[in-house]
């Protein structure tokens, strides 16, 4: 308990320009004396360990000498080490944007500064994006190193509809490879799938809740074409965006859609006239999980797109 002899573990390699700790410390309670270091010596592992991928996450890139600079970015947060996995606890945990929803995409740096590390840089993205826009090399005495990119698993497969594809700038359809929909009752088109831009969050497919030609008002179901690939016991959060403003004000007062896990409503959304808005619900798997939207009653038009499904 009394030795002179100290160990220190760090989480990076560090050189002797670093060494400036010569003692003057009170090792013992007054009137003990001062410490006075000698005999310092440092050393560093002949290899690194590459740092495991966190659970819900896949690796994209890295290390490289360069930070992503992409779009998407939901800003950064400066850790105390090199942590793969706090900064996918940060993403996991960090505010959905207005607009591009939730964290899938995390970049992980650390700056060196006139060769020392210095910081250790997590930068969040709405978007994932890759080694392409790794084009942040440093700025004066600071440069990049250790980069790694990591994209947060979708378990819903082309949750923004893009898909479904047409020889035309407009078309639609019940089903298609990635998503069913399903009328309910003798309803005829009350729920579907569309190539038009002008109806989607982003790019050009989104789904539509209640029927396509207003041929009734009865609802209809929305559902990916296979059960997602989920981990039992997990929990996850579904996230998307919807929109109810095609019909005006006063049509779209009761405008309304329900989120379904497994068969059991999770929540049911009254948005009355509403533009593109983002959504998210927190659940728990049991494996193997059947997700479904339901909703919409023309001439009530729901809209929803950019659909996810993300381990927290």
């Amino acid at each position: 308990e009394k030795s002179n002899l100290k160990c220190a573990a760090y989480a990076d390699v560090h050189s002797a320009k670093e060494k400036t700790n010569f003692g003057g410390q009170q090792s013992y309670p007054s009137p003990g004396p001062l410490t006075y270091i000698q005999q310092s010596s440092g050393y560093v592992a002949k290899s690194l360990v590459e740092p495991a991928v966190p659970e819900g996450y896949e690796y994209v890139f890295g290390p490289t000498g360069g930070a992503n600079n992409a779009p998407g970015y939901m800003g950064f947060t400066f850790i105390d080490r090199y942590d793969v996995g706090a900064c996918a606890q940060l993403c996991n945990n960090r505010g959905a944007d207005p607009n591009g929803g939730v964290c899938q995409y995390f970049n992980i740096w650390r700056a060196l500064v006139n060769g020392i590390p210095t910081t250790y840089t997590c930068a969040f993205y709405y978007i994932p994006t890759n080694n392409s826009t790794a084009v942040n090399f440093g700025q004066g005495d600071l440069v990049v190193t250790f980069s790694r990119g990591y994209k947060r698993t979708n378990y819903v497969i082309d949750g923004g509809f893009e898909g479904f594809q047409c020889g035309s700038d407009f078309c639609f359809a019940t089903s298609y490879s990635n998503w069913v929909g399903r009328s309910d009752g003798l309803g005829v088109l009350d729920a579907t799938i569309f190539h038009y831009t002008p109806y989607a969050h982003a790019d050009n497919g989104s789904g539509l809740l209640g029927s396509a030609d207003g041929t009734d008002s009865l609802s209809g179901t929305l559902t990916p074409a296979k059960p997602l690939k989920t981990i039992a016991s997990k929990n996850y959060t579904i996230a998307l965006f919807s929109a109810s403003a095609y019909s005006g004000p006063s049509l779209e007062a009761n405008a309304f859609w329900s989120v379904l896990w497994n068969g059991h409503v999770v929540q049911t959304v009254n948005p009355g006239f509403s533009d593109y808005t983002f959504y998210s619900f927190n659940v728990q798997a049991i494996g193997n999980d059947v997700l479904a939207l339901h909703g919409g009653s023309a001439p009530a038009w729901i809209f929803v797109d950019d659909i996810g499904v993300f381990q927290i």
